[in-house]
């Protein structure tokens, strides 16, 4: 299985992902920044990296890594979040830029500044 980035672009996203010789596809619902225990941090950026870390529970449970991010849809509560969610995100795939799409909603739970849904292949 490759992962082709279409037009890759600054801080980990492209403009599409192409997947060859895929034959698994892993549908990852929306991640919330919400631990086990049902804490939510206060501050976005700490928000962010929680949502981040669930996505790779996720991935991690079905054998799968960041690497093997196709798709990933940003769910904001704020314009003002931007940065912050780019930057984190740059942080948290590196190299790594599959096709992204950032929307600025109402959330689900008020407390929620934002939720991160992906789709991975391998």
């Amino acid at each position: 299985m490759e992962i082709t980035t279409l037009d890759p672009q600054p801080r980990s996203y492209g403009m599409g992902a192409l997947a060859t010789g895929a034959s698994n596809i892993l549908f990852i619902s929306g991640q919330v920044p919400e631990d086990e225990t049902g804490h939510v941090p206060e501050t976005f950026d700490d928000q962010c990296r929680l949502a981040w870390r669930n996505v790779v529970g996720v991935l991690n449970t079905a054998h799968l890594g960041l690497e093997n991010l196709t798709k990933v849809t940003v769910f904001l509560s704020d314009r003002q979040y931007r940065e912050a969610n780019a930057r984190i995100r740059h942080e948290v795939l590196g190299g790594h830029s599959p096709a992204l799409t950032v929307i600025i909603t109402g959330i689900y739970d008020e407390k929620w500044l934002l939720e991160i849904e992906a789709v991975a292949v391998s």
